[in-house]
Parts: C-alpha cells; sequence; structure tokens
C-alpha cells in the first residue's frame, strides 16, 4: 500500500501519547465492554429486519385497505423517517457523549431504542384508532431513529477506546458482527412466524410478538452496559481537565475536525452504500426485477449474512496485522472491479450463480464490516471523538446509506439500465478509495489523544 499523502493529524501534536506509559486493560473489563457494545447494535439490526420483512403485514395492520402498494409505501416512508432525524440524534448524543461520559450517553440510547422498538409492539391498529395509528407508529420510529443517531459512533468509540492498540481490528469487528446477528434474528424470526401463522392470526396478533422481545431485550442491554466502568481515554481526558469538563463547542467539533469529517463522511459512504445495497436492495431487485421466488431471495441474503459472521472475526484480526488502510481498499478494489460480473452472475437466475454473485459481494463487503469500527474512531481526538464521529457518520448515512435502494430502484427505472446497482457501488468505491488514500494507517497504534494501551 503506498503511503498517504500528508495530512495534519490533532492527534499527535504537540505531544505524542506513543511517548507515555502504555496502560493496562482488564481482559474481562473489554470483553464485557464489546458484549454490551455489540448487543444494542444487535438490537438495532434486529428491528431493522423485522421491519424489513414483515413491512406487507405493517401497512395492513396501520394504514386504510384497499391498496397493496399504497400501504406498503406508507410503512416504509415511517421507516424512512428515521433516517431524517438521525443527525439530529448525533448532533444531541455526540457531544454529550465527549461531556458527560460515552457509558451514560450509551445506557440512554439503549433505553430509548428498546422503547421505541417495545412501544411499536403495543400501538392499536388503524382499524381500532384510525389515523392515530400511523401517527403512533412514525413518533416510535422517530425515537428509534433519534436514538440511532447516537448508537453506532458511541459503540464503535466504547470498544476502540477500551481496545488494546494491538487487537483494536479483532474486537472493533464483533460490532458488525452483533448487526449481522441482529438481522438474522429479526428476519428469521418473522420467516418462522409467516410459516407458522396464518395470514390473519399474522395480521391480528401475530406480529407484535417481535417488536415486544425488544423489552427483554433492552432491558439485559441495559443491564451490561450500566455495569461497565468509564473507557480509560475518556477518563484520563477528564482527569486533564482536573475539574468538570467544558462543552465542546460546535466549531471544535466539526470546523476544527473538517479533513478527518470529509475523510469519515467519504469511508462512510462506501461501506454504507454497498451495505445497503446488498443487504436491503438486493432481496428487492430480485423479485421486481428480475422476478425471482422472494422466499428464495431473502434465504439466499441471510446465507451470505451467515458467511459474513463467520469471516468477520478473523477479517477484523487481519487488519490488526496487516493494517486498516489495506483491508479497506481491497474491499474498495473489489467493488470496482467485480461488482459487475457478480451482478452479471445474479441475473442469470440461477440458485447457485445468485448465491455465487451475492457470496462474492458479502465478502467484499467484509473488509469494511470489519475494519470500519477500528478505523473511524482513530481519526478523531479524544476530545470530539464520540461528537465528531457522530456528525460524520449520521450525515454519510442519511445522505448515502439510506438513500441507496430509492436512488437505484429510480435510476434503473429513468435509464432501463438494468446494471444500475454495479455501477452505483463501483462510483461509491471510487469514493471510498479515495478516502483510504489520505487516511493515516491506525492499526497497532494510540488512539489520537491517548496514551498506548495494552
Amino acid at each position: 500500500m503506498p503511503s498517504a499523502p500528508a495530512l495534519s493529524h490533532p492527534a499527535r501534536t504537540p505531544h505524542d501519547p506513543r511517548a507515555s506509559e502504555p496502560v493496562a486493560v482488564d481482559p474481562a473489563l473489554v470483553k464485557r465492554a464489546v458484549k454490551a457494545a455489540a448487543l444494542g447494535n444487535a438490537m438495532e439490526w434486529f428491528d431493522f429486519g423485522v421491519y424489513s420483512y414483515i413491512a406487507v403485514t405493517l401497512g395492513k395492520v396501520f394504514f386504510p385497505s384497499g391498496n397493496p402498494t399504497a400501504q406498503l409505501l406508507s410503512t416504509f416512508g415511517a421507516f424512512a423517517a428515521a433516517f431524517l432525524v438521525r443527525p439530529l440524534g448525533g448532533l444531541v448524543f455526540g457531544p454529550l457523549g465527549d461531556r458527560v461520559g460515552r457509558q451514560k450517553v450509551l445506557a440512554v440510547t439503549m433505553i430509548m431504542m428498546a422503547a421505541g422498538t417495545f412501544a411499536i409492539g403495543l400501538i392499536p391498529s388503524y382499524a381500532t384508532i384510525g389515523v392515530g395509528a400511523p401517527l403512533l407508529l412514525l413518533a416510535a420510529r422517530l425515537v428509534q431513529g433519534f436514538s440511532t443517531g447516537g448508537e453506532y459512533a458511541g459503540a464503535s468509540t466504547f470498544i476502540a477506546e477500551y481496545s488494546p492498540d494491538k487487537k483494536r481490528g479483532f474486537l472493533g469487528s464483533w460490532l458488525e458482527f452483533g448487526t449481522l446477528a441482529g438481522y438474522i434474528a429479526g428476519a428469521g424470526l418473522v420467516t418462522l412466524m409467516t410459516a407458522l401463522l396464518s395470514t390473519d392470526d399474522l395480521v391480528s396478533w401475530g406480529w407484535r410478538i417481535p417488536f415486544l422481545i425488544a423489552g427483554p431485550m433492552g432491558v439485559i442491554g441495559l443491564y451490561l452496559r450500566l455495569r461497565l466502568e468509564e473507557t480509560p481515554a475518556f477518563t484520563a481526558e477528564t482527569e486533564k481537565a482536573e475539574s468538570v469538563r467544558r462543552k465542546v463547542p460546535l466549531r471544535e467539533m466539526i470546523t476544527g475536525q473538517w479533513q478527518a469529517l470529509l475523510l469519515c463522511v467519504g469511508l462512510v459512504l462506501v461501506f454504507n452504500v454497498t451495505d445497503y445495497m446488498l443487504l436491503s436492495y438486493m432481496p428487492s431487485y430480485l423479485t421486481s426485477e428480475l422476478k425471482y421466488d422472494e422466499t428464495h431471495g431473502l434465504l439466499v441474503v441471510l446465507a451470505v449474512m451467515a458467511l459474513m459472521m463467520v469471516v468477520q472475526p478473523f477479517a477484523g484480526a487481519l487488519s490488526d496485522r496487516v493494517g486498516r488502510r489495506p483491508v479497506i481498499a481491497a474491499g474498495c478494489a473489489g467493488f470496482l472491479f467485480l461488482s459487475v460480473p457478480a451482478l452479471l452472475l445474479i441475473r442469470q437466475g440461477s440458485l447457485f450463480a445468485i448465491a455465487l454473485g451475492m457470496g462474492a459481494l458479502g465478502l467484499l463487503l467484509v473488509c469494511f464490516t470489519a475494519a470500519m469500527p477500528s478505523a473511524l474512531p482513530a481519526l478523531f481526538p479524544t476530545r470530539v471523538r464520540y461528537g465528531s464521529l457522530s456528525v460524520g457518520f449520521n450525515i454519510s448515512v442519511s445522505l448515502f446509506g439510506g438513500t441507496t435502494p430509492l436512488v437505484v430502484t429510480a435510476l434503473i427505472g429513468a435509464t432501463g439500465n438494468m446494471m444500475m446497482p454495479a455501477y452505483y457501488m463501483m462510483a461509491a468505491a471510487v469514493v471510498g478509495g479515495v478516502a483510504v488514500w489520505f487516511m493515516t494507517e491506525s492499526a497497532g497504534r494510540p488512539l489520537p489523544g491517548s496514551p498506548p494501551q495494552r
């Protein structure tokens, strides 16, 4: 990997934390931190999987009958609304996490995520309370989206600040392991219920069960997070202040970190465009554009995610050995050169060809899911890490990741070109490649502004 052009790095000037004595972190505490952080991500994507797979049923429950297409669009409209408030959640929870601590804020986001999901399971149907039903659904989705705005940045920061420098990639990879596990659990539960329950039972009461499960999950997650101590990096930063921490100005959090923020947006763009393309859009692409059997398409996606889960920790460990830049760059190069061949395989229509094409894209995606949780927090110094990462991450997800299915569908409709998903991933790969070129390697090094950890 060629050396990146020099960029000013606020982390190691004027004082180089590598000159400090290494801080020894309790391995048992690190494991608890990883579990607590990953569970929150798992809950977020459990809801994502449930909502995506049960969308048709939710349309019948919460919206007026008569037009199935309008019901489905309304359901996904409420789902998309959560993306609109994610940046706002990041602007609130991120700076708060830099001021009062990561652990406290992550406990709050866990409560809000669980409450929002649990509340959906309690909302009466449209037939019972009329227009109040979709309004309550929208309110619950906004609570979920607002809390999610502070979840990923906080969870990745929490794991990164607890991890030994030489194992940060491996430990950070378990955050996305939780993502995959949550999605598979949510989608798998809905698939099982659909097979066991009649359509009437599913519409009447069965749809509530997956959402109500979020209550106990939230209690467990909250218990794990409340048992944790604050991260060593944040504790050291607080002690340096010798008093109550000053509020970090928005100017310092954003304009003072503009180079790192641009890199963050670029990295998150390629990460999330490819993620949402493969895991969210491709099932619909197989069904609506290629007329492939819906059940088989969903099962292929779940199988690809299971494969990704197996590879995930090994890819994270690889990023500790060879560096984050080579691993992320390999993913960008793979999507640039293999997106078209993979989509051509998928378009052949046979189960083997679809599985091969989807599997190839899934393995390339692992380059991002394994390395990003450790690479992104290393872009920012401890003082503004949570806030700056929240802003950059959520802006990029809202503008590019969450809009991927809509944009690609519109491009196919406008051009008639069925290869648009591949071209869109290739464009994202170019943006990600530029970001990788300019980013500083962080593997095996202390986090910016923090002493070494072992």
